[in-house]
């Protein structure tokens, strides 16, 4: 009952209204922010320890370099995979952590990362 009161006399004065929901505020936000740093993924750049299964996936990250216009760009797994075409001997030195490279007609293809 005495916290009825309480919660009263709370709503009743404004200014202790808007305190206690700037504090709630507040609180679910850094909650918020809590959660975001412990989703960041662990990212393995050393495709000897990289999970053969996620190897070729959404969560693996591959640099093409374009031998004749010598740009830039990077791809996930599944792309890599598509420039690998039927390149068996190349998928299996790279699932095997042998290589983290490959050529796929004027582009280099090389191994960053994967996410965890």
């Amino acid at each position: 009952m005495k916290e009825n009161k309480e919660m009263e006399q709370i709503l009743l004065n404004g200014e202790n209204y808007e305190k206690m929901v700037k504090a709630k505020i507040e609180k679910d936000f850094n909650a918020v922010l809590e959660e975001g740093k412990t989703l960041k993924g662990k990212y393995i750049t050393d495709i000897k320890s990289a999970p053969k299964e996620i190897l070729f996936s959404k969560a693996a990250t591959y640099e093409v370099i374009n031998r004749k216009s010598k740009t830039r760009s990077f791809i996930n797994g599944l792309q890599a995979e598509g420039y690998l075409g039927n390149q068996n001997a190349d998928r299996e030195k790279l699932l095997k952590g042998e290589t983290n490279s490959f050529v796929s007609g004027d582009n280099f293809v090389k191994f960053i990362k994967v996410k965890i």
